[in-house]
């Protein structure tokens, strides 16, 4: 069973706590935190590995259209997202489950699991699109 060490007790040494690296989907599901006020918990979908030409990417230019996406899956919305009727009149922009576009680098980045995810304001939503693939940044 792999672990983390969490913590130890410098005058008696031993692990604290640790963290299971071989959990489930469900329960590494149950880790995503959940968007407080008004932030949507956003995932980056998968970026394709070769190019139309079938050349591989490079790590480094993975890591850069991953951080520089202009496509993110929405997973969560937080409480209080849409529900200010003057500055939402028509209602929610997104839903759970939708493709939207916002700018490259919005948000808030982490990963879970070697996943990234971001934490977006509701404003920041520019569009929903029904098939993302395709869409790219200049």
């Amino acid at each position: 069973m792999a672990e983390i060490l969490i913590g130890t007790n410098p005058n008696n040494p031993q692990v604290v706590g640790a963290v299971d690296m071989e959990r489930s989907a469900e329960e590494k599901a149950k880790q995503l935190p959940d968007p407080c006020g008004y932030h949507i918990l956003c995932a980056i979908p998968e970026i394709d590995k070769m190019y139309d030409s079938g050349i591989i990417k490079a790590d480094s230019t993975m890591q850069y259209e991953e951080a520089l996406t202009t496509v993110l899956y929405v997973v969560k919305l937080g409480p209080d997202c849409y529900n200010d009727k003057a500055r939402f009149p028509s209602g929610a922009w997104c839903k759970e489950g939708d493709f939207i576009l916002v700018r490259p680098s919005s948000g808030s980045r982490l990963v879970i699991h070697g996943r990234e995810f971001r934490l977006i304001n509701d404003d920041t939503v520019e569009g929903v699109v029904q098939d993302p693939r395709g869409i790219r940044r200049k």
